[in-house]
């Protein structure tokens, strides 16, 4: 019997600024069903920074893997492309429009790394602590398990429909 649905998700894609906006909203959504919300942005802030890095400095393609996880009270979020160089933090003047990428992705992580990949290639990470939404809600329910179903009634107790914060979705 499963008892809590998993808690990763993978994204393939090509690396190219139409998608960056695709996976940031797709990573989004992951978390607001997870009821991480106050994670979306500093998540979508560090995975569209890993993924313009794929897209400007890859080689030899731009292909990427992204993958959200977490783990007890950690969120992992990393990026996986086949290039096996390893991107460094720059100190940008102040006039650079580039160039601060893995510095933004150190202010608001609680970690970053980067570790090789097989032959080719590198996956470059960043946690964030999962310890904001993860108490105030009832576990997500499993269907076929031990619910009812979409349509099932699931006692909540008013304390915690009175401290779940308002949620909202953006279509486009």
């Amino acid at each position: 019997m499963i008892s809590e649905p998993s808690r990763h998700c993978t994204v393939e894609l090509q690396a190219l600024p139409s998608r960056i906006g695709q996976v940031r909203r797709i990573i989004s959504a992951q978390l607001r069903y997870w009821h991480l919300d106050p994670l979306i942005d500093q998540a979508a802030l560090g995975v569209t920074e890993l993924l313009t890095n794929v897209h400007r400095h890859a080689q030899p393609d731009k292909s990427c893997t992204v993958d959200i996880e977490l783990l007890l009270d950690r969120l992992t979020v990393s990026v996986h492309d086949h290039d096996p160089r390893v991107p460094t933090v720059k100190e940008a003047d102040s006039f650079a429009t580039s160039g601060r990428g893995l510095a933004l992705i150190a202010a608001v992580s609680e970690s970053w790394g980067v570790r090789p990949s097989g032959a080719a290639g590198k996956v470059v990470w960043f946690t964030l602590p999962a310890t904001c939404g993860t108490s105030t809600l009832p576990p997500l329910a499993v269907y076929g398990s031990t619910t009812d179903g979409p349509f099932g009634s699931v006692p909540i107790s008013p304390e915690v429909v009175a401290a779940a914060p308002a949620r909202s979705a953006v279509v486009g």
